[in-house]
């Protein structure tokens, strides 16, 4: 028994030689003794007295999610399907169960081990790319914005692998198009959706891509001036970006997130009173985000317009009702507005949500409470 052989491969891991003995075919596929095999422990140690086809399966799948160019690779996949050949489609459906409870770390090691398993099917990488879509909002909510912008760089990896297949798979367009509407790169998702009606066949998504190809084919330079806005703000030139943000309202004034984008740099400049006005005119324009809500009530706050901001928060939290950041914002109104119990109730509620927040651990310390 080799613990060794693979040291980057995480959790109880080790490998094993079974004897001669136990070759033998499993359909047509053939047991080599002379490959060593890894196997999964349980948490009790190297305890190998009831080794299983379990054992060894959860072994293969999780060196296959890490290492999926090891030397024996292509034997371990074989085997796996031998003994198992049901495997891929049940772990496909337990991971998308396990993404859409929200289980994200655990469905992302069963997509990684399925792309591991099929390295040329697209279905697991382009599961992964949502799944880094879903946990980049989720931190973008928990207002860990450094870190969802490293995770969304994972999605894009992932839409890159995707969209490098021949031949093409059509579902990686119709997801990317999306993708990159999120990121404001308006261009990039025309090209998206142009592709996908050129190589899709499920209609409901072909007329979707139809819409939103005809929507954003009428945007040229305006589009470039929004990302331009946007890009500058995002990187830290607030003072770039509201210019620009503030042409591109001029040339249609009529588009809520171009006032959002002026607000959001206003607000990053400290000028409260402009950024509020930008907001309250995003929300005239029918913005019902969360984000522009949030935003404004920043600028309330520091406005010292206490009820009004605590309003457009608790409009939020109905709209998303564990978004830390509005938690958060709740629980520094209410301390501002005296109420402590209620504020530590708030940031009571964000340790709930989000275990080991740096922020909420600090003010609860602030209020004396351990």
């Amino acid at each position: 028994m080799d613990e060794d052989l693979n040291p980057r491969i995480p959790g109880n891991i080790v490998f094993i030689e079974i004897p001669e003995d136990m070759a033998r075919s499993i359909g047509g596929f053939t047991v080599d003794p002379t490959i060593p095999l890894p196997v999964e422990l349980g948490q009790d140690g190297p305890d190998l007295s009831d080794l299983s086809w379990e054992m060894l399966v959860a072994g293969m799948l999780r060196l296959l999610a890490y290492d999926p160019d090891n030397l024996n690779a292509s034997y371990y996949r074989e085997f796996v399907l031998a003994v198992k050949p049901e495997i891929f489609t049940e772990l496909s459906e337990t991971g998308i169960l396990k993404a859409r409870n929200g289980e994200l770390d655990i469905a992302e090691e069963i997509f990684k081990a399925l792309g591991g398993l099929a390295p040329v099917a697209p279905e697991p990488t382009l599961n992964l790319a949502i799944l880094y879509e879903d946990k980049a909002d989720a931190l973008d909510r928990s207002g860990k914005e450094e870190l969802a912008e490293a995770v969304r760089g994972k999605a894009f990896e992932a839409y890159k692998r995707l969209l490098a297949m021949d031949p093409p798979y059509p579902d990686a367009y119709f997801n990317a198009g999306f993708f990159y509407m999120k990121s404001h790169s308006y261009d990039q998702a025309l090209r998206m959706f142009e592709s996908y009606l050129s190589v899709g066949a499920d209609e409901a998504k072909l007329a979707k891509a139809s819409e939103i190809f005809e929507k954003l084919r009428v945007r040229t330079d305006t589009d470039a001036l929004f990302k331009e806005a946007f890009d500058f703000i995002r990187m830290g030139k607030e003072e770039q970006g509201v210019t620009k943000a503030l042409e591109f309202v001029q040339s249609d004034p009529s588009i809520w997130n171009g006032w959002f984008l002026v607000g959001w740099g206003q607000r990053r400049l400290g000028r409260w009173n402009e950024g509020r006005e930008a907001f309250l005119k995003a929300l005239e324009l029918g913005a019902d985000e969360v984000d522009v809500l949030n935003e404004l009530a920043i600028c309330e706050m520091e406005l010292d317009m206490l009820p009004d901001s605590r309003k457009h928060l608790e409009q939020a939290l109905r709209k998303e009702p564990e978004n830390v950041k509005i938690i958060s914002n709740l629980a520094v109104v209410s301390g501002r507005q005296g109420k402590h119990d209620e504020a530590t109730g708030f940031w009571r509620t964000v340790l709930e949500i989000s275990p080991g927040d740096e922020i909420a651990i600090a003010q609860l310390k602030g209020l004396g409470i351990d």
